[in-house]
């Protein structure tokens, strides 16, 4: 069994919004490669969704409602990204991700 040092902080929340570990040292694993693409892809929604909101806050137009959405897929995605950040800062880089 590793330490709690060693456990990889894994991109999705459990049942109660709990986190999730994985113990493995096989970077290569099935779940280790899960946990990567979700990174990268929670990474890859959090640009598209920074440009959007520079989009909406740039139209004078935009609505009370149109701001509450975005607010909170802002606050959904920044979640996820601080999530990946955290996971990473307890471990090394997987090879090809710096």
């Amino acid at each position: 069994m590793t330490t709690r040092d060693e456990l990889r902080l894994l991109p999705w929340a459990g049942p109660d919004g709990k986190p999730c570990y994985l113990s493995t040292d096989d970077q290569g694993g099935y779940v280790s490669r899960l946990a990567d693409h979700i990174e990268a892809f929670q990474h890859g929604m959090a640009s598209q969704l920074l440009e959007h909101a520079r989009q909406v806050l740039d139209d004078d137009t935009e609505d009370l409602e149109v701001l509450r959405l975005l607010a909170s897929q802002l606050t959904s995605a920044l979640r996820d990204v601080l999530r990946v950040a955290t996971s990473r800062g307890r471990r090394p880089a997987a090879p090809g991700h710096p």
